[in-house]
């Protein structure tokens, strides 16, 4: 059974509604859009819209790895800190787009089943506080704001580079 056949309720179901809904603001954003538009750098910063969805797609793969692992699972794959903001030869949108549906598949059938109070060490890193823990319910709120922040980045060069508006 998937977790779209599944009735969840309560903070389960909120906390995947709102994940849904932030994932569908970003996906609206490069709707109707060419590999070229998706690629373009259209601001002074390193960011293009399929590199956005490329990083939330590879960000959140990562921490539903630390949810599941810890930081030992997270950090388990080397990750290109530079060229996951870019898309890459031959990369294209519809497959930047498939990996972050089935990256989203997988953490929606995480939040049905995981123990949301289960926490693990932080990996060790200049934003982290020292010996802090997370829980999993943390990173999913993490994982929200992160979509959330990056969907209206997305927003803002999508109108820099057709004039289209995604929430304004």
């Amino acid at each position: 059974m998937s977790v779209s056949d599944q009735v969840l309720t309560g903070e389960r179901a909120d906390l995947l509604t709102t994940l849904r809904r932030h994932r569908g603001f970003l996906r609206q954003t490069v709707e109707g859009m060419t590999d070229e538009q998706a690629a373009r750098r259209s601001t002074v910063s390193e960011l293009c819209l399929g590199g956005l969805i490329k990083h939330v797609a590879t960000t959140e793969e990562r921490w539903m790895r630390f949810a599941v692992g810890g930081a030992e699972a997270m950090e388990s794959e080397p990750v290109d800190w530079v060229g996951q903001f870019r898309m890459a030869e031959g990369e294209t949108l519809a497959g930047l787009l498939a990996e972050f549906d089935r990256v989203a598949a997988e953490t929606d059938a995480l939040i049905a089943t995981v123990d949301l109070d289960q926490a693990h060490p932080l990996p060790v890193a200049p934003w982290f506080e020292p010996g802090a823990s997370w829980s999993v319910r943390r990173v999913l709120l993490h994982v929200i704001a992160e979509t959330a922040q990056h969907a209206g980045h997305a927003d803002i060069i999508r109108e820099s580079i057709d004039g289209a508006k995604t929430m304004g």
